[in-house]
């Protein structure tokens, strides 16, 4: 696979303005970057056999090598090819600090998703 596919909710705020971001700081990227909503396509979630409330609640990443990376490792397959970011992929891929910036990231992305679902936003 010469690309990466980011699954991603736009119905939350949080989450749609950090895509926005990363997509702005990935538009050198020298891999193609096909961003799908959930909200708007759920039948892409098809591809990858996974629930909508899962990629509302984390970030999946089809890698250029055809794997699925789910929450902080999406973001880790995203910041390889991101310029300017390899180096925050490379620190977040030590062993205790990937397993910090997962336990982080679960935690807030519970904690969003709950913030989310209270506010019904889907």
């Amino acid at each position: 696979m010469d690309r990466l596919k980011v699954y991603y909710n736009s119905a939350c705020p949080v989450c749609n303005a950090g895509i926005r971001g990363q997509k702005r700081r990935m538009e050198s990227c020298p891999l193609e970057v096909e961003w799908i909503d959930i909200h708007s396509h759920p039948d892409a979630l098809k591809q990858i056999g996974a629930s909508q409330e899962s990629v509302r609640e984390r970030l999946h990443v089809l890698d250029e090598k055809g794997e699925l990376r789910v929450g902080a490792e999406a973001f880790r397959a995203l910041w390889t090819h991101t310029p300017g970011q390899s180096g925050l992929a490379r620190l977040t891929g030590l062993p205790l600090l990937n397993r910090l910036s997962k336990w982080i990231y679960n935690a807030f992305a519970a904690a969003l998703y709950a913030w989310n679902r209270a506010n019904r936003r889907w």
